[in-house]
């Protein structure tokens, strides 16, 4: 963001722009959302939406990191109910809760699969030691007595990286067989996490 909001009615406009884009997002294709036809859904000028961001990437970034963030929440709201046992299990339920996410919020899904998301946004987010990488990287470190170290760190990114990609082919595919490569995908990283 170009500017933080410090006031309420701020605080508002920032949200206006972003809830437009989402708006926006699940109406068109990605080219087709641009700046001034965010200003135009969220009711303010483009000078307006300027003050706070200095172009689209910087809207999307915004959208994907409070996603993000959203899902971290719920997730951890969803575990404090109930803890797996198991490595397998809890990359199984994040893996499912993170489906869920996906399907509830198609503006989201439309960033993060078109990898329409900043490189260094995107590098900020997929760090082992934060999101959902960071809740399993503590589960092995935590009860499954693993050592912290650069090879486990390589290993969480790959298997987030590999899962991404996954996702993404999962989706391409019809709700069937969308199904069955989720349950491949919950497999193959298992055994190459906690194999």
């Amino acid at each position: 963001m170009r500017r933080t909001p410090v006031q309420e009615r701020s605080n508002d406009t920032v949200q206006q722009i972003l809830a437009a884009t989402s708006v926006l997002l699940e109406q068109k294709p990605l080219d087709e959302v641009t700046t001034s036809r965010i200003a135009a859904e969220a009711g303010i000028s483009i000078g307006g939406l300027y003050r706070f961001f200095p172009d689209k990437q910087a809207i999307l970034d915004a959208i994907a990191v409070r996603a993000m963030e959203e899902f971290q929440t719920g997730l951890e709201q969803e575990l404090s109910q109930s803890f797996p046992e198991d490595g397998t299990a809890l990359l199984a339920l994040v893996i499912d809760a993170y489906i869920r996410f996906l399907d509830a919020r198609p503006d989201f899904r439309t960033i993060a699969f078109g990898h329409h998301i900043s490189p260094s946004t995107r590098r900020r987010q997929v760090q082992p030691d934060i999101g959902p990488s960071g809740l399993i990287k503590n589960f092995m470190m935590n009860l499954l007595g693993v050592t912290e170290t650069a090879e486990l760190d390589i290993r969480l990114r790959i298997a987030s990286e590999a899962g991404e990609r996954l996702i993404t082919y999962a989706y391409e595919q019809s709700p069937d067989d969308r199904k069955i490569v989720v349950e491949e995908m919950k497999r193959l990283l298992a055994g190459y996490l906690f194999g």
